[in-house]
């Protein structure tokens, strides 16, 4: 069933779905008419003599100065080319795409007072994977995200380019081939368009859509290593944890214990004399789940923002605009924030069950080689881990405690969320490298413990791996074995469901 525009209500697994075309998003006359009734009324407001904010009026602090209908062209078009400030990287294609996804469904809805063409025009660009090169600093997260957002949009009206991940191609050019012109934007359109939180909430979504794999591969990963250790499997037992029952933790104890289930390594060491095993193996409920419940948090706040209305002024009746702050990405930064840290102490515990299978214990060698001493064995991939722990603390410094005055203090404070979505997507990609080389550590060990078997999940994984990485018997350059578990990390090649 095709996803109605303004109607439905949108998840992130469903813009995943029309980002990657899996699921059609289309325009329907309920949508349609709301957005007439309301561009309808922004046309009766701009014809009056009242002072309406962002439909008659200057913006920011030149909010008090009325312009004429004559100028309203002029005064779009300048907000526009005027925003467009923003410098650095540009952003891959799909981030692009999704702040197009988020920004129709929120114009959609019939409060933003923008002509139904223009929306088309979005849609055109979506539908036939036109996106726009935007970089991706420039953002403070309040009034929305100005700068990307003016330069989402600059190719509406022939400025600015379009990026395919390779290369940058003039609006006009692309236009021209598609036999488009460019829009004359009229009264509010511009400020529709730029006014929102869709930057930040694209970050999260895709965010978000990366993390619900990397907390299933984590628990995987967290397995094997435990299985690699022979670690003790009564730290996951439903007893425990019906005594503390945090929602994550309880679920990470159920995955483990059906991870573990009927594996021949598990029974062979049920009566050793171990007393307890490290926190990072014991403890992993208690981590993973407390990453878990943030990122469920999040997720929550962000779906809530995705049928949101962030653009200002809003449009709620017939000569009545509301001025707000619906733009401020408050709401979502510091949840952002959260989850940053949530994905980075996966890869802090990740890193500390790297460390444990290379100490040489419970019949492991040092190193995970037998031929120690002119072998190095699995000694220096350790070093990497605990480098891209380091950088992922360094990120973790919350971006939603700062605020810088802008605007000549009419935006006072602002939420610097922009800040916050890209560290958190930058931990993520070093925590995906992180939990390939704990995969990579941890089917080492599992060779150790050969004859013994493993659970169906766990083979599997195991038989991933092996596939193009040997055990390491002798130094070899490890580089391209780790850009491979990499890759499988990135591609979702390992198997998480149980």
């Amino acid at each position: 069933m095709d996803f109605r525009y303004g109607i439905d209500t949108l998840t992130v697994d469903l813009a995943i779905q029309i980002l990657e075309g899996k699921t059609k998003a289309v325009l329907v006359n309920e949508a349609k008419e709301k957005i007439n009734q309301s561009r309808q009324w922004v046309d009766e407001m701009a014809a009056s003599q009242e002072a309406i904010y962002g439909i008659n009026t200057g913006f920011g602090p030149l909010c008090d100065t009325q312009i004429s209908p004559e100028e309203t062209a002029l005064l779009q078009k300048n907000l526009l080319i005027t925003h467009a400030v923003g410098v650095g990287l540009p952003l891959i294609p799909q981030l692009a795409k999704l702040m197009m996804i988020c920004k129709v469904h929120a114009l959609s809805q019939g409060y933003s007072g923008i002509r139904l063409e223009v929306i088309e025009r979005i849609l055109y660009f979506i539908d036939n994977d036109l996106c726009p090169y935007v970089p991706e600093q420039g953002s403070v997260g309040a009034s929305g995200d100005l700068a990307p957002l003016s330069h989402l949009f600059l190719p509406l009206i022939g400025d600015g380019e379009f990026w395919d991940g390779k290369q940058k191609t003039k609006a006009t050019t692309l236009l021209d081939q598609h036999h488009l012109n460019p829009i004359v934007l009229s009264s509010k359109e511009g400020l529709a368009l730029i006014n929102g939180t869709q930057f930040i909430l694209a970050h999260a979504v895709w965010g978000l859509h990366k993390m619900h794999y990397l907390l299933d591969l984590a628990d995987v990963a967290g397995a094997m290593s435990l299985e690699g250790f022979q670690g003790s499997a009564q730290p996951f037992r439903e007893e425990l944890h019906r005594i503390r029952p945090m929602e994550g933790n309880v679920l990470v104890a159920q995955r483990i214990r059906k991870l573990l289930a009927g594996s021949q390594n598990v029974e062979s060491h049920l009566e050793c004399d171990r007393i307890q095993d490290p926190y990072s193996v014991r403890c992993m409920p208690q981590v993973h789940g407390a990453s878990r419940n943030a990122m469920a948090h999040l997720n929550a706040l962000t779906e809530i923002e995705l049928n949101s209305v962030t653009d200002n002024p809003i449009i709620v009746g017939k000569g009545e605009a509301i001025s707000g702050g619906n733009f401020h990405g408050q709401p979502l930064a510091i949840a952002i924030d959260y989850a940053t840290i949530a994905a980075a102490e996966l890869g802090n515990i990740a890193d500390r069950r790297c460390y444990l299978l290379l100490e040489g214990k419970y019949g492991l060698p040092r190193l995970l080689t037998k031929s120690g001493g002119l072998n190095s064995g699995y000694m220096i991939p350790q070093y990497t881990t605990a480098a891209l722990v380091t950088e992922n603390k360094v990120l973790c410094f919350p971006a939603s405690c700062d605020s810088i005055p802008t605007s000549l203090g009419q935006e006072d404070h602002v939420s610097m969320g922009s800040i916050s979505g890209r560290k958190f997507n930058v931990v993520i990609k070093n925590l995906e490298k992180i939990i390939a080389i704990e995969i990579m550590y941890a089917t080492q060990a599992m060779d150790f413990r050969r004859p013994n078997t493993f659970s169906p999940v766990l083979e599997k994984n195991y038989g991933i791996v092996r596939k193009q990485v040997p055990m390491l018997e002798e130094d070899r350059l490890i580089k391209h074995d780790i850009d491979y578990l990499i890759s499988m990390v990135q591609t979702r090649a390992f198997e998480v469901q149980i």
